[in-house]
């Protein structure tokens, strides 16, 4: 994190500004995922196909480039992990990591051990999630804004309780890197596998530090995509700032990595809000939007317009209208990952000419850096056929 400004973003480490008048909180009910059960404004026979390429042995395929048996083979079995837990409990109703809580773990002690000052719980919970294979982690206080009112229920096709324990005053959000070179060959069923494999490591890590929390006596509900928005938590934790495509970007990877979370009481010390330029960027920079396939990334500024019923309201934001992005993934029978491979702060910053590059795009010399962008090749596309051969 060196050279990263950290501030207090507007006041009330708050990186979204919200209408208090017009808020209301976000429904599972209404995501997009769960919209392609039930509604048939997003549900059709090509959305079916969709899940069904994913969960079901290997039946069709193309000749396409990035789309053959090899490249969703290997997609496929990036998610094996993620959809071994999730498809477990499905009998009962359950969808472990995306529609309900990591339930994969044991009982915790009876007594809870004295962790010290917050600030020292947190570090060495910070250390421990370096052993367990995290990439990224931030902590930020339990705010219910960002809780689903409910959840959706895939075997009834209707809402659920979205029930938590009382107490929690923590979350911990960590983030796990998507393979760059796999992102580059995006649209594909190949770079797909960026995303699995991110799923996949997330359930392992986040089971891993919630039975060490519980293990401490304290409670810890683990969560990948259910139970409360990841990017509004990932925002105020310090992981990055928000970039025109709807992803967090970070200093480190970019958007290039997938959001995990651990509710808690643990006595921990928050991080705070980031900002390194990224909001003026994304103003300037229209990348995302011009290459987005299905035309789903708005262009101009942030503003208070919900899309459509996948939107939360009363936020000012970048809104990306989710059902046109579902319906290009369905189309192509994977995830599609062009606006990250597109996104000019998708790059290594292991390397030094990319860290003096994200420090030229937080100053005013940013419209400098997206022409070092363009000329280097920065969002070019690499074949499927180039990646398998090395």
């Amino acid at each position: 994190m060196a050279g990263i400004k950290r501030i207090r973003n507007k006041g009330l480490d708050d990186p979204f500004i919200v209408d208090d008048h017009t808020f209301e909180r976000f429904s599972q009910v209404n995501d997009v995922f769960s919209r392609s059960m039930w509604d048939d404004r997003v549900r059709d026979d090509r959305s079916d196909t969709f899940f069904a390429t994913y969960r079901r042995p290997l039946t069709k395929w193309r000749k396409a480039n990035g789309f053959t048996q090899r490249d969703y083979a290997i997609r496929n079995a990036s998610w094996h992990v993620a959809d071994i837990f999730a498809e477990m409990f499905e009998a009962h109703d359950r969808r472990d990591g995306f529609l309900d809580p990591l339930s994969m773990l044991r009982d915790g002690a009876s007594e809870q051990v004295d962790v010290g000052p917050p600030d020292q719980a947190s570090r060495e919970l910070k250390q421990v999630s370096e052993v367990f294979g995290a990439d990224l982690i931030g902590i930020t206080e339990f705010d219910e804004r960002w809780i689903y009112t409910e959840r959706y229920s895939a075997a009834d096709k209707a809402a659920k309780p979205n029930e938590l324990p009382d107490g929690l005053t923590h979350v911990v959000v960590i983030g796990q890197e998507m393979n760059d070179s796999l992102i580059k060959t995006a649209p594909s069923a190949l770079s797909g596998t960026a995303t699995g494999l991110g799923y996949s490591m997330d359930s392992a890590v986040l089971l891993g530090m919630a039975q060490y929390i519980r293990n401490l006596g304290y409670q810890a509900i683990a969560s990948m995509n259910d139970t409360a928005l990841a990017i509004p938590l990932a925002m105020q934790a310090g992981l990055g700032e928000y970039g025109r495509h709807g992803l967090v970007i970070s200093p480190e990877l970019g958007p290039r990595f997938r959001i995990g979370k651990i509710f808690t009481d643990m006595p921990l010390a928050s991080d705070t809000p980031i900002e390194f330029g990224v909001e003026a960027f994304c103003n300037q920079c229209d990348r995302c939007a011009d290459k987005c396939p299905a035309k789903a990334i708005p262009h101009g500024e942030p503003d208070w317009q919900p899309v459509n019923i996948s939107s939360i309201k009363g936020v000012k934001k970048w809104s990306v209208d989710g059902e046109k992005c579902f319906s290009y993934w369905s189309k192509i029978n994977s995830d599609c990952a062009v606006c990250v491979r597109v996104c000019p702060y998708t790059r290594d910053y292991g390397k030094a000419r990319n860290r003096a590059w994200r420090w030229l795009a937080g100053t005013r010399f940013r419209g400098l850096a997206m022409k070092i962008h363009d000329a280097t090749g920065g969002s070019d596309r690499l074949k499927s056929n180039d990646w398998w051969t090395g």
